[in-house]
């Protein structure tokens, strides 16, 4: 038994005064003789034992009675827990995209909603997580309404996160109880996200009623002439073998071809399309199926007529860049020192500087204003290259400077695979391919560097040193016959074209939702002015950054649906981009719960645990039943007086 106000209970020393007054005032008997008479004597016997039981029974009935009343002041209850604590509740509930599917009772994201609404305590506070919003020390009726209008979003929330808002919420209040439950379909393999100090929770596991799904993975294009465009389309397929699925192409709104197709038992099938040739569509395949979800039956992708990187090499005539810079994707010019065309230097996306001896004080000014304003740059020294001359300039450039020139024969034998320049270029990792070597080098020093390609001492042989706006990739040897043979391997491809495609972001033929996309937009936009992304329905302002001849829009909350998106400058449509779901959000992999930790437990059901939850909340309070005892004790107490007559 637990009290609400057991202060109160002090009072019951204070019983003591009746007790005491009660002995004071008992009648004390005198003796009278009498003559012999045996009948007389017993009778006053009799008398005087009958009057103390009556007045002991008084006493009990009445400290009853005060005792009653002092107990129901004190307010006493059961319960599993103490009253005095406030009660809080922490709901998760996942509003991916993987829970916009059937199970037995409905959808699973508002059968779920619905389901705390009627099973949750409209006494409790409770913080709402979901995927989009967090909503802290709520009240029942302010849940209600959030989970009455609640979504699915392609905003994906790892539970690494959910538990660290738990963490943070339990942190913020005293004297709290707090419970935890997280609801959602535990999509991919989330055990590693659980260990021993994960804080406890209660989980129901939403589960979908079909285990089959086909989906649109991906979507690229090659022509196959000079008037027809081939679109390849990835489909995938998770559970048994499916025949005739009806698959059609849209430019827009407009069927441009449809098929059937048929894919056996988790496999991956290629659909391919025949269009006529065009510079710029806005295309959307849908397939016709009824599975487990179907937000990944449509796939957006949209053509535009790509303008071509601007390549400059200024310095030694190589017939390697060329080769790697062709006509049909870059604009490439080689110019002699002296033959520079300082006006055509902020044209340009990317400029390399091959084998100077030395960098003039008006190529330094006009490349320093051309990397402040975005523009990328590649240096290969010269064997015999005039250290000051560099040194001036990498200072001023990116904070760097080339120490003396190292003359010793190095194997090119370590490749950094997750740099951004070898982004697609290798199926795994290499280790075993024919070394390229040097004969020597310039190592460089940079506060801000990163190693791409290093040389057997660990030396770096590529780096990217960040500049204020843009990239500066050093190389640390000439790329002569004389000095490596580098030219001869076959990282001299990818390096040098990426080194073109990452100077300019070209926007690409889909992107995904809730990802980080850099999208570069050509186009010269006055000062304070923005460019913006709309469709008939949204419309909102991305991060962006102003370069020379160029604006790079960055995407990543914003936008939120699938579909086609026009990138604005006041009424002009400069570019029309499209955006799809992730990909991931198809996966019909989910955690095995009987494979976590001790610390979690899952339940069957939502109304199961605020059903438990509910039960230990719950209170019997028990004053009324002291205060009956008070009036019982009381109602004793005139019965003894009247009826009991010693």
């Amino acid at each position: 038994m637990q009290f609400k106000n057991p202060e109160v209970l002090y009072f019951l020393a204070l019983l003591i005064i009746p007790i005491l007054v009660h002995l004071f005032q008992l009648q004390k008997f005198v003796k009278m003789p009498f003559t012999n008479v045996a009948f007389l004597q017993k009778l006053a016997q009799q008398t005087r034992k009958s009057s103390r039981i009556k007045k002991w029974l008084i006493l009990a009935t009445r400290m009853l009675l005060f005792s009653a009343i002092i107990f129901a002041f004190s307010q006493p209850y059961f319960s599993d827990n103490k009253i005095a604590m406030n009660h809080h509740t922490f709901v998760y509930l996942d509003t991916s995209l993987s829970t916009d599917t059937d199970g037995e009772k409905g959808n699973l994201l508002q059968i779920a909603a619905q389901e705390i609404i009627e099973n949750a305590s409209e006494k409790d506070n409770y913080s709402l997580q979901t995927n989009t919003d967090f909503d802290e020390d709520i009240t029942f009726n302010e849940l209600k309404k959030k989970l009455l209008n609640v979504k699915n979003t392609s905003k994906k929330l790892a539970i690494e996160t959910v538990l660290l808002k738990l963490n943070t919420v339990k942190k913020i209040k005293t004297n709290t109880l707090y419970k935890s439950i997280l609801i959602s379909d535990f999509q991919y393999t989330y055990s590693n996200e659980f260990t021993n100090v994960t804080p406890a929770f209660l989980g129901v596991q939403l589960k979908a009623s079909i285990k089959n799904n086909i989906s649109i993975d991906s979507v690229f294009t090659n022509n196959a002439s000079t008037t027809n465009l081939t679109i390849n389309v990835l489909i995938k397929n998770q559970g048994v073998a499916k025949k005739n699925i009806p698959i059609a192409i849209f430019n827009d709104d407009n069927l441009l071809s449809k098929q059937s197709f048929s894919i056996d038992e988790n496999t991956k099938k290629l659909v391919s399309f025949t269009v006529q040739n065009q510079t710029k569509l806005l295309g959307k395949i849908s397939l016709t199926f009824s599975d487990t979800f179907s937000f990944d039956n449509t796939f957006y992708f949209s053509l535009n007529s790509t303008k071509k990187a601007n390549v400059l090499s200024i310095g030694k005539e190589a017939n390697f860049l060329s080769r790697i810079y062709t006509k049909e994707a870059f604009n490439f010019l080689q110019n002699p020192l002296q033959n520079v065309n300082y006006n055509a230097i902020p044209k340009q996306q990317i400029i390399i500087l091959n084998e100077l001896e030395k960098i003039p004080e008006s190529l330094s000014k006009s490349l320093l204003d051309f990397s402040k304003k975005g523009g990328s740059l590649v240096i290969i020294p010269n064997s015999e290259l005039e250290t000051k001359s560099y040194n001036l300039f990498l200072n001023k450039i990116a904070d760097a400077k080339i120490i003396s020139k190292i003359s010793d024969t190095l194997k090119i034998t370590n490749i950094n695979f997750e740099h951004p320049l070898f982004k697609n270029v290798f199926s795994k990792k290499v280790t075993n391919f024919q070394y390229p070597t040097v004969k020597s080098h310039y190592p460089i020093l940079a506060k801000n560097n990163s190693t791409i390609i290093s040389l057997e001492n660990n030396a770096a042989f590529i780096s990217q040193i960040k500049a204020s706006n843009s990239a500066v990739y050093w190389i640390a040897s000439s790329l002569s016959k004389e000095q490596s043979n580098f030219l001869n391997s076959p990282l001299i491809v990818p390096v040098f074209y990426n080194f073109g495609k990452l100077s300019f972001q070209h926007a690409k033929l889909y992107y995904y939702l809730d990802a980080i996309n850099a999208i570069d937009v050509e186009t010269d936009i006055e000062k304070d002015e923005i460019l913006s992304i709309v469709n008939p329905n949204f419309s909102f302002i991305p991060p962006q950054q102003t370069f020379q001849n160029k604006v790079r829009i960055t995407t990543k909350e914003r936008p939120t649906e699938a579909g086609f998106y026009h990138i604005i400058r006041k009424k002009d449509t400069l570019q029309t981009i499209a955006f799809n779901n992730p990909k991931e959000e198809s996966s019909l992999t989910f955690l095995d719960v009987n494979t976590l930790k001790e610390a979690t437990n899952f339940s069957s059901s939502i109304k199961d645990f605020f059903t438990d939850l509910n039960e230990k909340n719950e209170v019997q309070w028990l004053w009324k039943w002291f205060l009956t005892l008070a009036i019982v004790s009381l109602l004793l107490e005139i019965l003894i007086l009247k009826f009991y007559k010693p």
